[in-house]
């Protein structure tokens, strides 16, 4: 079993300019990148044209630290000082529910844990304390 702490940062329609920015200023790695209009269709939630620019993930390398990034997706809020969260990641669904099911204690579900396209269990949680978590389990389980 894995877990690792990575600082996830949501921007406001920047995210391409802010990867770039990083990418040159800290001489970071894209490992990953995906738009809004990368992803797969849902019917039932279509992605508006103005949205599928979007980076909807991406994730980069600076030294051996993984900085994540996305979007937000056309319509939600967006505040400067509250666009990092903290993005916890395990190979393990198990450890996955019981970190969420943990901060989940006095705090409030933004996302319940769930299966997702990308994820057998991703979900994210504002705890007690008024910290964001993501709980992201890697791989198909």
């Amino acid at each position: 079993m894995t877990v690792r702490l990575i600082p996830y940062l949501v921007m406001d329609g920047n995210a391409k300019e802010a990867i770039h920015f990083y990418k040159e200023a800290l001489n970071a790695e894209v490992l990953f990148h995906q738009s809004f209009g990368e992803m797969p269709e849902n019917p039932e939630f279509p992605i508006p044209a103005e949205a599928k620019d979007r980076v909807s993930h991406a994730t980069i390398k600076v030294g051996e630290t993984e900085l994540m990034f996305s979007d937000t997706f056309p319509g939600q809020p967006h505040q400067s000082g509250s666009q990092v969260s903290i993005c916890i990641t395990t190979d393990d669904a198990a450890m996955a529910h019981k970190f969420f099911d943990a901060l989940k204690d006095g705090g409030q579900v933004g996302m319940p844990l769930q299966e997702t396209f990308f994820s057998p269990a991703y979900g994210n949680v504002t705890d007690k304390f008024g910290i964001t978590f993501q709980i992201f389990t890697e791989g198909r389980q």
